[in-house]
């Protein structure tokens, strides 16, 4: 990964955090995106101090602010640096519906339109940048998920794993149709399945539910196995030229029926297109 630029978002908890140590360990320059700085100045100087790499940078950024979002987006590329690799990690679970400054619920928001509008506005530099990859970490949770386009923020029904699931399938759906339109440019995009992780998503809601998390962690992968998968999508020479597919474990695994469904998929992407103001010319769903 010398001479490699990645950004990852998600970076300083669970398998952001290990992906990132590997691959400043591999000699990958490193974006960092952050939303706690304290958590990401410790995370920068453990990765330092473990691997020597002082190629490392800061973009902060609360996900559920597009106007956020779109700030940090334009520091990256104010930079002039390529990107050959762009890892959407950071993810939440939430047990309550929670609404964004922009007036969207805040799993859908951070989970798939971060992706969405993140992915789009520095697609013309990983294009520049080929051969690139583009890596979408979802969730077997995607099985148990529709898009409810009549609901999609759950304002009439909202059900914790409900949303989460349906945000999931979300990522999957818009890493298939955006590999359909990157064919040719050198340009790779595929989606995983991290495992069951012991890390933070969890956490920030209440007693009960970090309680579950803390007991449920005997049973769930630790952060370094579940960023396994993140790290081989990201560097392994096994996977280059591969785009649009689903990987579990370091292996090819096929996802749902929906998931590929390209009816589902081009409207979600042109709706996801609207919710975030990007023109989705050329991208538009033919």
């Amino acid at each position: 990964m010398v001479g490699k630029t990645c950004l990852i978002t998600g970076a300083t908890n669970g398998i952001g955090r290990v992906a990132a140590m590997e691959l400043a360990m591999m000699g990958a320059e490193l974006f960092l995106v952050y939303r706690n700085k304290a958590r990401a100045e410790e995370t920068l100087d453990e990765i330092r101090n473990r691997t020597g790499n002082e190629n490392l940078h800061l973009l902060g950024a609360e996900l559920g602010s597009q106007k956020q979002i779109r700030a940090a987006a334009a520091r990256f590329l104010a930079t002039g640096k390529p990107l050959h690799v762009l890892i959407n990690n950071a993810g939440l679970g939430n047990t309550k519906r929670l609404m964004t400054e922009d007036g969207f619920e805040m799993v859908l928001a951070v989970n798939h339109l971060a992706y969405f509008l993140l992915t789009m506005l520095l697609l013309d530099r990983i294009k520049q940048s080929s051969p690139a990859r583009i890596v979408n970490v979802a969730s077997e949770a995607h099985r148990f998920g529709t898009i409810n386009f009549d609901d999609l923020g759950g304002e009439r029904h909202f059900r914790t794993f409900g949303a989460y699931s349906q945000s999931k399938l979300a990522n999957i759906l818009f890493s298939y149709e955006l590999a359909r339109w990157l064919v040719g440019t050198g340009v790779t995009v595929n989606c995983l399945h991290p495992g069951g992780i012991g890390s933070g998503l969890w956490t920030n809601n209440g007693p009960l539910a970090q309680f579950i998390m803390k007991a449920g962690r005997f049973f769930l992968k630790t952060p370094e196995q579940g960023a396994r998968t993140t790290i081989y999508l990201a560097s392994s020479p096994d996977v280059e030229g591969i785009t649009g597919k689903y990987y579990s474990d370091c292996r090819e695994k096929t996802s749902s029926r929906d998931s590929y469904d390209l009816n589902i998929a081009r409207r979600l992407w042109n709706v996801s297109a609207q919710m975030t103001g990007v023109d989705p010319e050329p991208y538009v769903a033919r």
